[in-house]
């Protein structure tokens, strides 16, 4: 990717950071007027520029991070690693409290979500991630159940009202535009709703289109950062996860369909399986990888979309370098916000419409559980129940909602059950997520079960077609139980 190259008034305050001094005196730069009003990120400010820093701790400072506040953190590939560092940092050493912090699934490590940290700072995730999930957990930490095309109203509707935003963005180009590049989301949102704007400017950040292009005058302090994204490279499906795929590719994707998929084994399972296919199209929240072969290929051309043809949609993104190269500059992909991207409606438009979720288990009557084990929160709603519905009530009558997971778990138990898994006290069962009304298909392995129009008595009969075979009788006996007569088709 090229270089910063800046804009004139930008490359003279880059080149004139050198003390202190110089730092506050570019504090006016900074003074709110009438066009700061103005929350439309794409239109200038006429003589606002950034305060550029050489530190993200000079950034946090000058923003004046207090108690009490609110900050909105950028995620996936996109997060911030650094201006999460300094905060952190800044809100121990001043002895900040009750910093409240939302954000979806972030990268790299969390310290604000230390034990010790708990007094200073307190997540409220609206998805999710690893580093964060044992404080959710152990109660040092929050979440917010939420559909994600839902989350941008948060900010728009002032639920939430950040004082701060920390955003890693693209150089600005010569007309001042940055990027946000790997993540649009709900960020648009929160911004255009947070006092102070403070964003790491890296140049490894690929400059992408659509929603997410934003005037550097809207940002308040700018720091320099230049280091490459997080990554997840891909990793080789298992022998199940590629029967899944198979299975899903060769029997419910249609050529010109337009794709929903994730991130992980099994997403990678199916597109590895569809290089036949024809005039394939993207409409998703998030993609990886797994579509770079494809449009080599010249399987996805997104020709046969009704809306944004021609084009790749897509919200939020993670994956490899390569990835990243694809995007960078690359008009071919729309970066659009969440409430539109997984807004049912718009979902429901697009042709043949093919959405294909994981779960974490499923119970015989088709209700999912996706977002926690038991009681214990391990992720969130995201865009499962958008797209699974969206998918569902497809203008053309051709949708096909789908959920797909391997029959057992690593250990050997099955992830098709009789009920939900119970909490700790028995007490309660796990979250539903997608209800056992919109779910159309179930894939797992062993094949495919058909679940519209089915009733519990056949739907008991079709899940348990595809459990493990280790595990069918045991489902048989647990139907009966449940619901007074034998599975039957």
């Amino acid at each position: 990717m090229a270089a910063f190259k800046g804009i004139t008034g930008l490359t003279k305050a880059l080149a004139s950071m050198t003390t202190s001094t110089t730092r506050i005196s570019c504090l006016p730069a900074i003074k709110k007027n009438y066009f700061t009003y103005v929350n439309e990120p794409s239109m200038p400010i006429p003589g606002k520029e950034p305060c550029w820093l050489k530190t993200a701790d000079e950034a946090i400072e000058q923003a004046c991070l207090d108690s009490d506040q609110i900050v909105f953190i950028q995620g996936a590939a996109a997060t911030p690693i650094e201006s999460i560092r300094a905060m952190t940092d800044y809100g121990v050493r001043c002895d900040v409290r009750n910093v409240r912090l939302y954000h979806m699934h972030l990268e790299g490590p969390a310290p604000f979500a230390k034990p010790e940290n708990a007094k200073h700072f307190r997540s409220m995730s609206l998805f999710i991630g690893g580093n964060v999930r044992g404080a959710v957990n152990e109660g040092n930490a929050d979440c917010v159940p939420i559909y994600l095309h839902e989350i941008p109203k948060l900010f728009k509707l002032g639920y939430i009202k950040p004082n701060i935003a920390l955003i890693h963005v693209s150089p600005p180009d010569c007309h001042g535009y940055c990027s946000l590049g790997t993540s649009v989301d709900c960020v648009r949102s929160a911004i255009s709703n947070s006092k102070y704007i403070v964003a790491l400017v890296n140049k490894h950040m690929p400059r992408t289109f659509g929603d997410a292009i934003v005037h550097v005058s809207h940002i308040d302090y700018a720091v320099q950062h230049d280091v490459q994204l997080p990554t997840h490279p891909a990793k080789k499906p298992s022998k199940e996860e590629e029967q899944i795929g198979k299975n899903i590719a060769e029997n419910l994707i249609l050529d010109g369909a337009t794709l929903q998929l994730g991130i992980g084994s099994i997403p990678d399972a199916v597109l590895s399986n569809l290089t036949n296919h024809k005039d394939l199209g993207i409409h998703s929240e998030m993609f990886s990888d797994g579509v770079l072969q494809l449009v080599e290929k010249g399987c996805i051309t997104n020709n046969q979309k009704t809306m944004h043809k021609g084009r790749i949609v897509g919200s939020f993104c993670i994956g490899t370098e390569k990835l990243y190269e694809f995007m960078n500059d690359n008009p071919f992909i729309e970066m659009l916000m969440v409430d539109y991207v997984n807004d049912p409606k718009i979902v429901a438009k697009q042709p043949k419409m093919t959405a294909i979720n994981s779960c974490i288990e499923v119970d015989l009557t088709g209700q999912i559980c996706s977002d926690s084990i038991g009681t214990r929160m391990y992720s969130g709603f995201g865009g499962q129940l958008d797209f699974i519905s969206g998918a569902a009530m497809a203008d053309d009558h051709c949708g096909k909602p789908i959920i797909a997971l391997q029959s057992m778990t690593k250990k050997g138990e099955s992830k098709i059950l009789p009920v939900l898994k119970l909490g700790k006290f028995l007490l309660q069962s796990a979250g539903v997520v997608t209800n056992r009304a919109v779910v159309r298909y179930i894939v797992t392995e062993q094949g495919i079960a058909s679940l519209f129009g089915k009733s519990l008595q056949q739907r008991a009969y079709e899940l348990i077609k595809v459990a493990h075979p280790s595990h069918k009788e045991s489902l048989e006996k647990a139907a009966f139980e449940r619901l007074k007569v034998m599975p039957a088709p």
